[in-house]
């Protein structure tokens, strides 16, 4: 496999599944996109016990579709699952993609993802990430239940699964998981899944900087009433489909694996100015932002409204304080980097961040600061192909020098590489059936 599939391509692979499988696969529709747009779950198998498989939640995170689709062939062969994951004991409820109209803006990323043209600068041209609060996952975290968000809602309430996986990617860096609760046999074999297929494990992340971390790459959604150790922004994680399927006794895995993929992700050494990093990525967002954002002042007035352009809004999102509240988030590991917080934690359990910050923590950083520019310049730059204004072509050109400056200062100074597309699904899928044995054990112990 040299590409991801398309939307459309991962539709007909599941229809496929159910003309030669027709009493083992079963295609339904399960709601309707904001924009009117049909949300698919493909289910196989007829076992008892229900695993559900969410992929491309996000629209700018395409491995998750080639990883699902995978699944379900290999589950319908009944190839490459083990017996405690066959179709007699597991019934597979697959949603190839969450987002069909995200994906839809996202259009042309797979094409500009595949084989030797594999490059940062193309990735950011054609990915799309609509705001948060039109992500279905996050969106009931921040003010609103979309369409997509209450067709999950309502499959989870329906199937009652034992797990539930969300597939996910990252731009750069390593794999890593984050659970609902812990599941102990999924660490050593995840581990073992990400050494075979060439891909560190994250040591340290930005989303979870002070969840739990029981195991490398492993982390713990921390108790809803611990919102401090929760990201800016997340302190109502609960309210998010992922805090689900708890509610019937189930699990979640969010298992993200990267397209490109850095040795300092695993870099265990001490960074050697901590604090200065810290204030330099922090610098490094702002700045980045603030470039763009000069970009989008001039543009404004030719580019299309915010309420009839998703691209618009967020771009509007991101320079209305995304980057400032990053990089506030931030300064308490600069004013003092040995203890991530600045203020008296509350509570009386030692406070899970390891000591003092590591190459691989300041690199996941480093990670977000230099991506959030480089997503706005992307979308900014596809808003101004789009308008015929005279000047939007100059304006296109300062982004064109951006995003090629931008990108290949992110390559080489994280010094990155490709991840094979093949491994990134062989290993995402490893972690689903490992996650799936785990949580299988403990939901019939």
């Amino acid at each position: 496999m040299r590409r991801y599939p398309t939307v459309a391509e991962v539709d007909d692979s599941a229809r496929q599944l159910v003309s030669r499988f027709p009493g083992t696969c079963r295609l339904r529709r399960i709601g309707t996109s904001s924009g009117g747009r049909p949300i698919r779950m493909l289910t196989v198998g007829h076992g008892p016990h229900h695993v559900l498989v969410v992929a491309r939640p996000h629209p700018d995170e395409p491995v998750g579709a080639a990883t699902a689709i995978t699944l379900a062939a290999r589950a319908a062969h009944g190839v490459g699952v083990s017996p405690a994951t066959g179709s007699t004991t597991v019934t597979w409820n697959i949603v190839p993609c969450l987002d069909p109209d995200g994906a839809a803006l996202s259009q042309g990323l797979e094409e500009a993802t595949a084989g030797d043209s594999h490059t940062l600068e193309g990735y950011y041209r054609s990915a799309y990430r609509p705001v948060a609060a039109e992500q279905p996952e996050w969106a009931p975290i921040v003010s609103r239940q979309l369409p997509e968000s209450q067709a999950l809602f309502d499959v989870i309430d329906e199937l009652r699964p034992f797990l539930q996986c969300s597939l996910h990617s990252v731009e750069a860096g390593g794999t890593w998981v984050q659970l609902t609760r812990e599941l102990p046999e999924l660490t050593a074999p995840f581990h073992t899944s990400a050494a075979k297929h060439g891909i560190p494990v994250q040591h340290g992340t930005f989303d979870a900087l002070y969840w739990e971390n029981p195991s490398p790459g492993v982390y713990i959604l921390p108790p809803p009433e611990l919102t401090d150790r929760l990201a800016a922004g997340s302190e109502n994680i609960a309210r998010s489909t992922w805090c689900a399927p708890p509610r019937y006794g189930g699990v979640t895995a969010i298992i993200e694996v990267p397209l490109w993929t850095t040795d300092m992700a695993d870099d265990l050494a001490a960074h050697p100015n901590r604090a200065a990093a810290v204030r330099d990525l922090s610098a490094r967002v702002l700045d980045g932002g603030r470039q763009v954002t000069a970009i989008l002042d001039k543009a404004r007035a030719f580019l299309p409204r915010p309420e009839d352009s998703p691209r618009r809004r967020v771009l509007e999102w991101m320079a209305d304080g995304l980057y400032d509240l990053v990089a506030e988030s931030w300064q308490p590991l600069a004013t003092d980097a040995s203890h991530p917080h600045s203020h008296p934690h509350p509570h009386p359990h030692p406070h899970p961040h390891p000591h003092p910050l590591t190459t691989a923590q300041i690199c996941a950083l480093d990670i977000v600061a230099r991506r959030q520019p480089l997503r706005a310049a992307g979308l900014l730059h596809h808003l101004l192909k789009s308008t015929a204004a005279p000047a939007a072509v100059g304006l296109r050109d300062d982004l064109d020098e951006l995003l090629t400056a931008w990108s290949t200062d992110f390559r080489r100074s994280l010094r990155l590489r490709r991840v094979p597309v093949h491994n990134q699904v062989e290993h995402q899928l490893s972690t689903v059936l490992t996650a799936t044995e785990a949580a299988l054990n403990t939901a019939t112990a």
